[in-house]
């Protein structure tokens, strides 16, 4: 089976956890004897060497719709995240124009703002000609299948979209080779509250700053700024520069968290939205307490084996940053994910989805 796989083409230049989830999959897809090339470039491909495409993040359709006229059999991973509650929350013509337009038309402006504004290119005539929403749901109708992260990812697209393609779920996952418990910690993390992830406003670290000014706790922010949010990373960097418990560091390599979170005691991820949080599975396998917000996905993920907050309220954050920092460590979260969230185990299940449309 030879398998072409399409991702946002920003994946790589602004990293984020599709980025891990496109190359984990592919890396251990590979390892289950399936040819996989991963592609993010802008052009038109010879599609008669593959057998199936697997497209990523529906909420790009630009980047997708290019490549659905190949006559192949194709599956989408959603990754369908909702940025409207964060966008109603924003400042200037942004909360303005969030307030007044559905959450497909602001992500159509936006599109089409990224393409004056950074040069990226448009792809599609379609995509232009019939907007956002109806692009994304030429792609879901057409697809052979959805890989949603989650049961509760599926339901609020269906929900969004009123499509009724059919879906199998692929958990997302943490790498157990990478993250195993007989890593040693970097001490220079002892007992830090960690929050690792791109730096934007739909993560939140802004707030979670906020919350633990001044208090005993340490905090580590790990993560590069998206490139359409460096008026908030640069908010970001001004206030830690004011507070002696904090500091922010670069992207750091995947294969040297692994000991950064063995050292420290709390993971936060106080975003407005997320399907999982790759970040936050990866830290609780290295024993860290998790601090999550109840927006998205997570809940299906962490059920009540985390510290959950309220993105909006700073005071919420801490209270649950607190708890998280105080309470013993969770081997119930670890277990659950060491049971189902692992990437072999990813694979193999993406596979036979492969095989259940190609068996067709």
């Amino acid at each position: 089976m030879k398998v072409l796989m399409i991702a946002r083409k920003t994946l790589n230049t602004a990293p984020g956890g599709d980025t891990i989830q496109v190359n984990s999959t592919a890396q251990y897809l590979r390892d289950l004897n399936v040819e996989v090339d991963v592609y993010i470039g802008q052009g038109i491909l010879d599609y008669s060497n593959y057998d199936l495409i697997h497209f990523f993040n529906i909420i790009r359709p630009d980047d997708i719709l290019p490549h659905i006229n190949s006559q192949l059999p194709y599956v989408v991973s959603t990754i369908f995240v909702d940025y409207s509650e964060y966008e109603n929350k924003r400042k200037g013509l942004v909360g303005l124009l969030a307030k007044l337009l559905s959450s497909d038309k602001m992500e159509y402006i936006k599109a089409i703002a990224r393409f004056f504004k950074n040069g990226d290119k448009i792809n599609s005539k379609y995509y232009l000609i019939n907007g956002h929403r109806n692009s994304i749901k030429h792609i879901a109708n057409k697809a052979s299948l959805l890989l949603p992260n989650s049961h509760s990812e599926y339901n609020r697209f269906v929900k969004r979209y009123n499509v009724s393609t059919p879906y199998y779920k692929i958990p997302n996952a943490i790498d157990a080779l990478i993250f195993d418990s007989d890593v040693k910690p970097n001490e220079k993390f002892k007992n830090h509250v960690l929050c690792v992830g791109r730096i934007e406003g739909l993560k939140n670290q802004l707030n979670l700053i906020k919350a633990l000014e001044g208090s005993d706790l340490f905090l580590t922010l790990i993560g590069k700024p998206a490139p359409n949010h460096m008026a908030y990373y640069a908010e970001c960097v001004k206030l830690i520069e004011e507070n002696d418990n904090m500091q922010l560091l670069n992207h750091i390599d995947h294969n040297d968290l692994a000991s950064i979170y063995k050292a420290s005691k709390v993971h936060v991820l106080p975003s407005w939205f997320e399907t999982t949080g790759l970040s936050s599975l990866e830290a609780a396998v290295m024993d860290c307490n998790i601090v999550v917000t109840p927006k998205g996905d997570t809940q299906e993920y962490f059920k009540d084996l985390v510290f959950y907050c309220e993105p909006d309220d700073i005071e919420s954050i801490k209270i649950a940053v607190v708890n998280a920092f105080n309470a013993p460590k969770n081997n119930s979260l670890k277990e659950l994910i060491l049971k189902e969230y692992y990437w072999e185990k990813t694979a193999e299940e993406t596979l036979k989805a492969y095989n259940l449309i190609l068996s067709k």
